[in-house]
C-alpha cells in the first residue's frame, strides 16, 4: 500500500526498448537502480513517460511485472491503467494489481469528451474494482477533458480516490485542489502531486505534497535535492536547483520539429540522455515516435554537460 499521502519524488519511469522495439528487461532494472539510488520515494510506471500508449498489453505486463520484482517492496509501484474506456481500463486493473502494483493510475476515459457526471462514474467504478489505491491522472492535452477540481475533491471525501497526479499545467486549477484537499475535514491523506517538471518549486509553496517529473529520470538527484531543499526551508536553494532543472529540461527542444513531433522530442532527450549516462544500453522510443538523429543525441549530451551529469 502507499503511504497517505505520498510525497516526494515519483519518476513516470521511462521503458527501455531494444532496437527490435521490445522491453528492454535488463536496461529497465538499471533504470530502477539508477532511480532508487537518486533518493526516490515511489515509481510510476506506465505512464505518458513510459510511453504506455504504445505498449501492447503483453508490453505492459513485463514492465509491472519487471519493476514489481525488481523493487521488491522497497519503494511503492503506482502503475497506469490508462486507456479511451472504462471496460478496458478495469482489465489493465486487473492486471496489473495481480502483478503487485501498490496504486493504480488512471486518466479520464477519453475519445469522445466527457461529462463530469460521467467522470465521476468512471473512477467509482474503477475504485470498486481495484484492491489498491485509485490515483486520478488530469491529463487534458491527451484526454481533452480537464479534471473538475470539484469532482476530485468530492470523490477523494468518498474514499473514491488516494491522490492526484496533475500535468494540466493549470497551477491555478492545481491550487485549487491543494486548498480544497487541506481545508476540506471530510478529505484526509489525499496526496496532491504535480506532473510538472519546470514549477516543482511553485507546486511544493503551493502545499504539493510532491512530484512527478518525466526529467526525474534523467536526475533523480536533483529532483530529491529540490524536494529535500523546499522542505527544510532553503527556498533560496530550493529555486536555484530548480533553475538549474529548468535549464536540463532544455534537452526536450533537440529535436527538429520540421520532421518530428514534441513527444518524439521530448521522450527521445531523456531516454538519449539515460544511454549517453550508461543507464540503459539503446535509446529508442516506440513506433510511430520519430528517432533524435546523432547530431541531436549530441545536442542532449551538452544539455548533461551543462548540469554536471556527464
Amino acid at each position: 500500500m502507499i503511504p497517505t499521502p505520498l510525497t516526494g519524488v515519483v519518476p513516470p519511469v521511462c521503458t527501455p526498448l531494444t532496437p527490435e522495439r521490445e522491453v528492454d528487461v535488463p536496461s529497465l532494472r538499471r533504470l530502477i537502480d539508477h532511480l532508487m539510488e537518486g533518493g526516490v520515494h515511489g515509481l510510476f510506471v506506465l505512464g505518458s513517460t513510459s510511453e504506455v500508449a504504445y505498449l501492447t498489453d503483453r508490453q505492459r505486463q513485463v514492465v509491472v511485472e519487471t519493476a514489481v520484482r525488481h523493487v521488491g517492496g522497497r519503494l511503492p509501484v503506482l502503475a497506469g491503467v490508462i486507456d479511451m474506456t472504462t471496460p478496458r481500463v478495469l482489465d489493465h486493473v486487473r492486471q496489473v494489481t495481480q502483478a503487485g502494483a501498490d496504486a493504480v493510475v488512471a486518466t479520464a476515459p477519453f475519445y469522445a469528451r466527457t461529462h463530469p457526471t460521467e467522470i465521476a462514474h468512471h473512477y467509482r467504478l474503477v475504485a470498486a474494482a481495484s484492491p489498491v489505491p485509485v490515483v486520478a491522472y488530469d491529463l487534458p492535452a491527451s484526454v481533452h477533458t480537464k479534471l473538475p477540481a470539484q469532482v476530485i475533491l468530492d470523490l477523494a471525501a468518498e474514499g473514491v480516490l488516494a491522490g492526484l497526479k496533475d500535468s494540466s499545467g493549470d497551477l491555478a486549477g492545481f491550487r485549487e485542489v491543494v486548498v480544497g484537499a487541506r481545508n476540506r475535514s471530510d478529505v484526509t491523506g489525499f496526496s496532491v502531486l504535480t506532473g510538472s517538471e519546470l514549477l516543482v518549486d511553485a507546486a511544493l509553496g503551493i502545499g504539493a505534497d510532491g512530484a512527478v517529473p518525466g526529467l526525474s529520470n534523467v536526475d533523480p538527484a536533483g529532483y530529491v535535492r529540490l524536494d529535500r531543499l523546499h522542505r527544510d526551508g532553503d527556498r533560496e536553494s530550493a529555486r536555484a536547483e530548480q533553475e538549474r532543472l529548468c535549464a536540463l529540461f532544455g534537452m526536450v527542444t533537440v529535436g527538429d520539429p520540421g520532421r518530428m513531433g514534441g513527444s518524439s522530442s521530448a521522450l527521445g532527450a531523456f531516454k538519449a540522455a539515460l544511454y549517453l549516462r550508461g543507464v540503459i544500453d539503446c535509446p529508442a522510443t516506440a513506433e510511430p515516435q520519430v528517432p533524435l538523429s546523432s547530431e541531436e543525441v549530441e545536442r542532449v549530451g551538452k544539455f548533461l554537460a551543462g548540469a554536471g551529469l556527464l
